[in-house]
């Protein structure tokens, strides 16, 4: 326990689940953003979405897969259904594709942010490394690692 951490903040942290949810560093893995690449291309011209799995350790967001559920797609959005993954599959946010050349969140896009996780990417047209933008869950651009 810190000098500014109290045993009733260590009791709350630990009821609402979030007590070891810090981190400083974001790191995915290489396969995982080949993948999105991959998805985003065949999806075009319509949106994709799934879910990025992961884990915190040692003050570290690894992001290590994906997870998919029932939704649909258009060309003017992506619609997942959370609410049919399971909680014990480790989702630590969220990722789809923007058919055009803005990796910019929508007004939709910040209010799935702000219920499904800690970190989010968009990947624009032409889905590449470069046009994938990370954001957290307040639509802030959030600098992240490819390991």
């Amino acid at each position: 326990m810190t000098e500014k951490e109290t045993w009733m903040d260590k009791i709350i942290g630990h009821v609402l689940g979030n007590k070891d949810k810090n981190f400083q560093e974001i790191l995915i893995d290489r396969e995982v953003v080949e993948e999105i690449i991959q998805i985003a291309r065949k999806a075009h011209p319509f949106e994709f979405v799934a879910m990025l799995e992961g884990k915190i350790k040692d003050e570290t967001l690894k992001i290590d897969g994906l997870v998919f559920s029932a939704g649909e797609t258009s060309h003017q959005g992506a619609v997942i259904n959370t609410f049919m993954i399971p909680l014990s599959t480790g989702t630590v946010g969220s990722v789809h594709s923007h058919p055009g050349p803005s990796a910019s969140p929508s007004t939709a896009d910040l209010q799935m942010f702000a219920k499904n996780g800690y970190f989010h990417l968009i990947i624009a047209e032409p889905y590449i490394e470069e046009s994938m933008i990370g954001y957290n869950s307040f639509g802030e651009i959030a600098r992240y690692k490819i390991i």
